[in-house]
């Protein structure tokens, strides 16, 4: 299996980041301790073995995880990852992270995710359908529509959420639209779903304009990951007339001060695999993109890339974090100081889960809408939660972070002192 030799890109226990940001949310807003103990704890984790059967014969066993952080808003929602790196930890600090998004939004669901340490990209199509099927008759108990309801992550995309919700009707004995999201259009997908992390991203960088009295062409834009989240989000302030001056996939980045021809970029990176060997701009590593000069960074990939090592270095006036947790607390602190604008994670990557939670109602009812109505409804949720967020920032005198995290967690406590503690 290719898994052992990759340096994992967690430095630092994700988990124990997200707790100590609960707790700190906790003292800002004055929530009552016993509250945040409650809060700062899994509901559940299941760790799952997954036996399959490869093509040349052999019989590889994987480890597989799903955790359900909390569910006093409703069922829980959340992604499944495949990478190398998965550790149940992380998926634990995601599954948090989640819970926290839910609340800010205002969707009626708790927080989950899950898991599979593989690569991916090492395996064949037959081999990844193969895991997959597995991995959900492992899980089969712990996920549904009422339950917990996965979607694509890392790794993971529309294909494999067919898998996942063929395998799970397979075993109902009949189609169950809205046991996972993130499926294709013939089998109960929204339209909208495949571009919507970027597209709230897209809404934030707009409403903060807005703020800040610049127009989006005013905006120079470098974006580190270039899978769904990174290529869309280049795509979509390339047409807004955005400078989008730098982008990366995991082997490397393009650089051009000028701005880069997104729609060229991406017809490369479908044409090779890789960004690499675009003509007409310069190669860039991951670290030396964090870096560059620019107005907002948007880092799409992995957590924990902007760190107490790097944030000093970082010449971008704004973050918007396309992905989960990948500027850690300490950098936080660093970039607060320095009076860098970070748009965090649960406001700006939370356009996903909003439409992930419109194509579970669309599968509810069996009732489709179209894709301008999806944007419009998308666009209504990310622009007031951004609108709260940053008002809670101005009447605290505290970071957007804090502001955001801040609202969801009340949210979340309030819900669990409505109901209160079973039995």
């Amino acid at each position: 299996m290719s898994t052992a030799a990759t340096e994992s890109h967690l430095r630092e226990n994700p988990f124990e980041l997200a707790t100590a940001q609960l707790r700190r949310v906790g003292e800002v807003f004055a929530l009552d301790p016993n509250l945040i103990r409650v809060l700062g704890q899994c509901k559940k984790a299941v760790e799952v073995s997954i036996p399959v059967a490869m093509d040349d014969g052999s019989i590889e066993v994987y480890q597989g995880f799903r955790v359900t952080h909390n569910i006093a808003r409703g069922p829980s929602k959340g992604g499944i990852r495949y990478h190398p790196d998965v550790t149940l930890d992380e998926v634990k600090s995601l599954a948090m992270w989640m819970t926290w998004k839910c609340a800010l939004m205002g969707l009626p669901f708790g927080g989950a995710k899950g898991g599979v340490v593989c690569d991916p990209k090492a395996l064949s199509p037959g081999e990844l359908e193969r895991m997959t099927r597995r991995y959900t008759s492992e899980i089969i108990n712990d996920i549904g529509p009422e339950r917990d309801i996965p979607a694509p992550d890392v790794g993971t995309d529309s294909r494999v959420m067919a898998w996942i919700f063929d395998t799970y009707s397979m075993n109902k004995g009949h189609s169950v639209l809205g046991v996972v999201t993130g499926k294709p259009l013939s089998v109960g997908g929204s339209l909208g779903r495949e571009e919507s992390t970027a597209r709230g991203s897209l809404y934030c960088i707009q409403a903060l304009s807005t703020k800040q009295g610049r127009r989006l062409s005013e905006y120079s834009v470098a974006i580190q990951g270039f899978g769904n989240v990174g290529s869309n989000l280049a795509r979509l302030l390339h047409n807004e007339g955005t400078k989008v001056v730098a982008v990366s996939d995991s082997r490397g980045g393009v650089y051009d001060a000028a701005g880069l021809d997104v729609p060229t970029v991406i017809a490369h990176k479908q044409e090779h695999g890789r960004l690499e060997g675009l003509a007409n701009a310069d190669a860039v590593t991951n670290e030396e993109l964090v870096e560059l000069p620019c107005d907002i960074f948007a880092p799409c990939a992995l957590e924990q890339v902007v760190t107490e090592a790097n944030a000093d270095r970082v010449k971008a006036t704004v973050i918007c974090e396309g992905a989960n947790g990948p500027v850690t607390p300490a950098a936080d602190a660093i970039l607060e100081d320095r009076g860098v604008l970070v748009l965090p994670d649960v406001l700006a990557n939370a356009g996903g889960v909003v439409v992930s939670y419109f194509e579970w109602v669309q599968g509810l009812q069996e009732y489709f809408w179209r894709e301008d109505e999806v944007n419009a409804k998308l666009h209504d949720i990310v622009a007031r939660a951004f609108e709260e967020a940053w008002i809670t920032r101005e009447s605290r005198a505290t970071s957007l972070r804090m502001a955001s995290y801040g609202i969801a967690v009340e949210r979340v406590a309030e819900a669990t002192t409505t109901r209160g503690l079973y039995p």
